[in-house]
């Protein structure tokens, strides 16, 4: 949930650290700070945004140097928590990703032996623990390896020294890439942020420690044993992640589901036989028709994605699915099959319990399949097979296409699933056509969007925001409500349309919005009774309905889409609910892309 940065080359460090900083901001942006080694180890930090830190940035000479922009988990958003973190004697400086378990005992050891902490980071025993080593008389691979032995938790680390010319980094749950080019050497958190100095990329692997100079790279184990590590393979398009002619990445994103989508379809779709091929799945034919159940795990979007996918595997293929809270996964001590099959769901590939829940099935004896945007991330690793949703990089923290993107995934595999079971060929070409025209209909959408702005103005006041929807648009409710709540920072509550009646209706008064998802899916005539509940009370219904449809009578704010399968309508109904978290934010004046509080890829449980 932080953003890490290094450089070793011939250039002014701090330039391309700042640089670097800014394709990383959307991991975190409460504060950022670099340092660079240039006789001593000069460090400049402030709270805020990188651009309140260039901004004020005094002239740092040195090709060498590491930075970190923050999301804060130990310490609240000031200069002193921010990082990079010196130690007493000025000779170690380090940058920190992840959560330290046993911090506190280690802050104490530090203050009997005399050592004034300048944080209440967990981050800052590191720097600390190293000095105390290196003035013990070893290197700084022995001292790092050392200081590793007495820590427990998770890292990504880097480390600077003055007296020695190399950055030391050490991995353990948190992400770190290595890029090579002729004549330079970059560390970071994201490959994103190295892709445009250099394609040749290695990731670093739990438990493992890295030394940079200027000569290149080697990576080792921390008793020292040579590592081989093999570069990372990233498609082109995560070159490609400007702002163009969009005034925000949101916006532009959002527009860009119609590529985005077609990217994930392309090739796989087999319209013949009314199917779909996933060869990164790796599993075949028989295999799938044995399979007693499938289980999908997510947070947050990804969960959305995931119950979606689990009504379309129980629909088309009618075996047993369930989603499943990643970060509740674990604390349950599941009960795992080795038959079944288990998606793990994630954008960055790096969501710290999503890898936690893919590990413990993977420990009790089950293969786990990912479902991830981001190539060669740590989940798509350890999970080794499974399908890349090609989204293209994401840079607003709320994410849109790569939503759109999972479910498209999803799609494909419920229909490859079902046609190796009980779905027939007739409904097989159904869904494919569907799949195929989706990408037009939505740029066919986003051409005419409707009445947002209506939308916008009758939840901007509101006190609280109810989403709601049935079947298969009963997670699009959910993932409308989640973005306007992540970035216009509204109160919503996403039910079940059959729910609202057990309990939330009791919060609609004379005027509230309440926002329907209601296609013409042989669920909707439910959805009618609960919009006349709501409307007896005093509800305004913002309706998300389809072209032509006689629903439209009774909304009050009427936002048509295009028809397609009735159970591909998430992939479609789900925009309207994307436009008016972005015009409401922006109405009130927020922060669209990078909203208080949260950050694009969550690497702490």
């Amino acid at each position: 949930m932080c953003g890490i940065f290094g450089y070793i080359g011939d250039k002014n460090a701090s330039q391309v650290l700042v640089q670097g900083l800014l394709r990383l901001e959307y991991r975190g942006y409460d504060s950022s700070g670099i340092v660079v080694r240039n006789g001593s180890l000069q460090t400049f930090k402030e709270i805020g945004k990188i651009s309140d830190l260039t901004s004020i940035l005094p002239k740092m000479e040195g090709s060498i140097g590491i930075s970190h922009t923050r999301w804060a988990t130990h310490g609240g958003v000031t200069k002193e928590n921010a990082h990079p973190h010196t130690s007493e004697d000025g000779k170690v400086a380090i940058v920190h990703n992840g959560i330290l378990q046993n911090s506190n005992k280690l802050r104490k050891r530090l203050t009997r032996k005399g050592i004034k902490l300048s944080s209440e980071t967990d981050s800052e025993v590191f720097c600390h623990f190293i000095s105390i080593e290196l003035q013990k008389g070893k290197t700084p691979m022995e001292a790092l390896a050392s200081v590793l032995r007495i820590v427990r938790g998770t890292w990504g680390l880097c480390v600077l020294f003055k007296d020695y010319d190399m950055i030391l980094c050490a991995r353990n749950g948190s992400p770190l890439i290595i890029g090579r080019s002729s004549d330079e050497m970059f560390i970071s958190s994201d490959p994103h942020a190295i892709r445009e100095h250099t394609s040749e990329m290695f990731a670093l692997d739990d438990g493992q420690i890295a030394r940079l100079d200027r000569e290149g790279f080697e990576i080792m184990l921390p008793e020292g044993t040579p590592v081989e590590s093999n570069p990372l393979e990233l498609d082109e398009e995560w070159g490609v992640s400007d702002l163009g002619d969009y005034p925000h990445f949101m916006l532009k994103e959002i527009h860009e589901q119609s590529q985005s989508l077609k990217h994930c379809i392309t090739g796989r779709l087999r319209h013949s036989s009314g199917s779909a091929n996933l060869g990164g799945l790796e599993i075949t034919p028989q295999a799938l028709s044995t399979i007693p159940h499938v289980r999908l795990i997510g947070c947050g979007t990804a969960l959305h994605a995931a119950q979606i996918g689990q009504l379309l595997i129980e629909k088309w293929a009618r075996i047993p699915a369930v989603s499943h809270v990643a970060s509740e996964f674990n604390m349950n001590d599941p009960v795992i099959n080795s038959k079944a099959m288990h998606f793990a769901i994630s954008q960055s590939g790096e969501t710290a319990d999503t890898l936690s829940a893919v590990k413990e099935i993977q420990r009790k004896g089950a293969d786990v399949h990912g479902v991830i945007n981001v190539v060669g991330s740590t989940i798509a690793r350890q999970c080794g097979k499974g399908v890349y949703i090609h989204s293209g990089p994401e840079q607003s923290v709320a994410s849109t296409k790569a939503f759109t993107n999972m479910v498209g995934a999803l799609s494909l595999f419920a229909l490859k699933l079902g046609r190796g079971r009980s779905l027939n060929l007739s409904e097989g070409k159904r869904i494919t056509k569907g799949l195929k025209e989706l990408p037009k209909k939505i740029e066919t959408y986003l051409a005419d969007q409707g009445p947002i702005a209506e939308a916008v103005d009758a939840i901007i006041g509101a006190k609280n925001v109810l989403f709601l929807g049935r079947g298969v648009s009963s997670p699009v409710a959910s993932e409308g409500a989640l973005k306007l709540m992540e970035i216009a920072y509204i109160p919503c509550l996403a039910y079940p349309a059959g729910e609202m009646k057990h309990g939330p209706i009791a919060l609609i008064e004379e005027g509230s919005p309440v926002v329907v998802i209601a296609p013409n899916d042989g669920v909707q005539d439910r959805t009618l009774n609960a919009i006349h509940e709501c409307k007896a009370r005093g509800a305004r219904i913002i309706l998300i309905h389809e072209e032509g449809d006689s629903i439209a009578e009774i909304g009050d704010i009427n936002i048509s889409v295009p028809k397609t399968h009735p159970m591909l309508s998430p992939l479609i109904t789900v925009i309207p609910t994307q436009l008016i978290a972005y015009h409401t934010a922006l109405k009130l004046g927020n922060d669209v892309d990078r909203p208080r509080n949260l950050a694009k890829s969550v690497t702490v449980e």
